[in-house]
């Protein structure tokens, strides 16, 4: 898969924690996050990436390119 065809996120979803629990990509569909992150790790998705947390799980986050404004936490919620 190409850069062009990949989807990216364009909405997130968020519990009353702030915690992102949803995503929406470029091509409309909605996704939990454990859907999510197995796309992620597949490759499908553009401009993230899956890291480990302190606590041993596996978590999404923005690819650092040094712009604030494309993070998962600045889209628009859905």
């Amino acid at each position: 898969m190409n850069q062009t065809t990949r989807e990216s996120f364009t909405a997130v979803q968020k519990n009353g924690d702030g915690d992102l629990t949803g995503f929406q990509t470029s091509t409309g569909r909605i996704l939990d996050y454990q859907q999510a992150l197995a796309e992620v790790q597949a490759g499908a998705i553009a401009g993230v990436n899956v890291f480990k947390g302190r606590d041993g799980e596996m978590y999404i986050r923005g690819d650092a390119d040094g712009d604030p404004t494309n993070n998962l936490d600045q889209l628009p919620t859905f």
